[in-house]
């Protein structure tokens, strides 16, 4: 696909800035609004790969979310569908309460010339409500958020507590604009979940852990992967020879480190993770507290900041070596 298309994504809520930032990883933000993203985009293919979205469209256009703007604009736009469509509205952050979506499902479907199929249609046409905006497009394609439900952690070989579920994990492969045939590295592995998911993208993976246990652990829930016991300070790899770094820095009180305190770790790993990034490329770091302070000679590109409950607060930083 040389020239871009348009497209609209219906994005997750589970976080207020990573799904838009996630859509920009894989095309160029026109605008944004709660849980709506519209982007131009090259690749369909590259589309796929987001998890925090759940459906990717041509986009249509957009109108304000009265019954009388939606009317005059479905009738305005004319369609017409040689297969079998059903239209679908969905209502999300900030819709108004008073507009019925099943209503709306049967008013722009009466405004579509073609045969309706519920069951099993050929085409969908979907609206978004967001706020007081109505977005409109034709599917593409759903994301399959259940392959990330069947990856639970718990259904690995190997299972240690307090590793990110593999849908966010996946966002954070995203983040680091690795592509298919590219090395990805993870200097600290754990279990091997950033990995995984750079697996599934088609990325070269490389790693290591301070921990054995953890890189036989991440041994068995990768076979054949290229992981060994380290120390993030230190890496056994080349200068400037990573695609993309994407890791999780330690936290707590009961992780083995090979420093005077997580602090110093943290601004070692840093140094080190700037020596091993091709320059221009993309590192993301997430942390158990804000450590933007220790970002060096990389740009700070994003910042996002998660709460996984009281006691654990993410902080993920995309950065870039120029």
């Amino acid at each position: 696909m040389n020239n871009p298309v348009l497209l609209l994504f219906e994005l997750s809520g589970e976080h207020p800035t990573l799904p838009t930032a996630e859509v920009e990883a894989v095309g160029r933000i026109i605008k944004s609004y709660p849980q709506v993203a519209i982007a131009e985009c090259h690749s369909l293919d590259q589309t796929k790969r987001l998890s925090l979205c759940h459906v990717v469209m041509e986009y249509l256009g957009q109108c304000r979310a009265t019954e009388t703007d939606i009317l005059t604009f479905i009738t305005r736009l004319y369609l017409v569908s040689s297969d079998s469509f059903r239209v679908r509205v969905k209502k999300v952050q900030g819709a108004s309460p008073m507009i019925s979506a099943s209503y709306l499902e049967v008013l722009i479907g009466d405004h579509i010339q073609g045969e309706v199929s519920l069951d099993n249609p050929e085409n969908e046409f979907r609206m978004v409500l967001s706020g007081e905006w109505a977005f409109f497009g034709r599917v593409i394609h759903v994301i399959d958020r259940g392959a990330y439900l069947y990856r639970n952690p718990l259904r690995r070989p190997f299972f240690h507590p307090g590793v990110m579920l593999p849908r966010f994990a996946r966002t954070m492969v995203n983040l680091s604009l690795i592509c298919s045939g590219e090395l990805l590295i993870d200097p600290f592995c754990g279990t091997g979940g950033m990995l995984l998911e750079g697996k599934f993208v088609g990325a070269e993976l490389a790693g290591g852990d301070v921990d054995p246990c953890m890189v036989a652990g991440t041994r068995k829930n990768i076979p054949h992967v290229d992981v060994v016991i380290e120390d993030a300070a230190y890496m056994p790899f080349q200068d400037d020879c990573a695609d993309a770094v994407v890791t999780d820095l330690p936290y707590g009180q009961s992780v083995g480190i090979r420093a005077e305190n997580l602090s110093c770790l943290s601004e070692r790993a840093l140094a080190e993770i700037f020596r091993v990034l091709k320059r221009g490329r993309r590192a993301v770091v997430i942390s158990h507290r804000d450590i933007r302070h220790l970002a060096g000679d990389f740009v700070l590109l994003q910042y996002h900041k998660q709460r996984v409950h009281k006691s654990l607060t993410r902080h993920t930083m995309v950065l870039k070596k120029e």
